[in-house]
C-alpha cells in the first residue's frame, strides 16, 4: 500500500486506496470521496422481535454517524474558508516552504504550473472546504474540497509536488 504524507507537517493526506486523477497537468490531483456511515450496522437475522418480546427498536444504533471517508480515514481537519486576500497569502507563503523541499525537476515544474493551479482554485473559492492533517500544522499543504455540480459527494484536491510517496 502507498500512503502519501504532507512533505511539511509528515501527516498522511491519502493513500492508493483512494485513486486520483491529475488535472492542469499534474499540479492537482482530484480525488472522489464517499459519505459513508459509520457505527453498527442493523443486521436482520430472520428473528421477529414482536413475537419473542423484543423492542421494536432493537437492533438499531443510535450511534451511526455519516462521515466522508478521506476525512474519516485521514483525520483531517476543516479550517475556517478563506477570503481572496487570505488565499493568496496562503499560496505565497507555501510556494516558500515547499519550494526548498522539491528536488530541482519537481521545482520547475511547480513554478510552471502554481499560477493555473491559484487561478483554477480562486474560481472555485466560494466553493471550497479547507482541511489540513490531524496535527493541524499551521503552514501544512491544504487539501480542498467542493461538490461538482449535482454531485451528493465530495471532491478533493491536493498539491500532488507537496505530497511524499511512502511504502507500507
Amino acid at each position: 500500500m502507498l500512503v502519501y504524507q504532507d512533505l511539511i507537517s509528515g501527516d498522511e493526506l491519502l493513500s492508493d486506496s483512494f485513486p486520483y486523477t491529475e488535472i492542469l497537468d499534474g499540479i492537482l490531483w482530484e480525488v472522489e470521496g464517499k459519505w459513508v456511515v459509520q457505527g453498527a450496522v442493523d443486521v436482520n437475522i430472520g428473528a421477529n422481535p414482536s413475537a419473542e418480546g423484543g423492542d421494536e427498536d432493537e437492533g438499531t444504533d443510535d450511534q451511526a454517524v455519516r462521515v466522508v471517508d478521506i476525512v474519516d480515514t485521514f483525520r483531517l481537519q476543516e479550517q475556517p474558508p478563506f477570503d481572496k486576500k487570505q488565499f493568496v497569502g496562503y499560496i505565497k507563503k507555501y510556494i516558500k516552504l515547499i519550494t526548498p523541499k522539491l528536488d530541482e525537476e519537481k521545482q520547475v515544474f511547480f513554478k510552471k504550473n502554481i499560477e493555473a493551479a491559484t487561478k483554477y482554485l480562486l474560481g472555485k473559492l466560494s466553493d471550497l472546504q479547507f482541511f489540513v492533517g490531524e496535527s493541524m500544522h499551521d503552514d501544512s499543504t491544504i487539501v480542498f474540497a467542493y461538490y461538482k455540480e449535482g454531485k451528493a459527494d465530495p471532491t478533493f484536491l491536493y498539491f500532488g509536488v507537496g505530497l511524499k510517496e511512502v511504502k507500507c
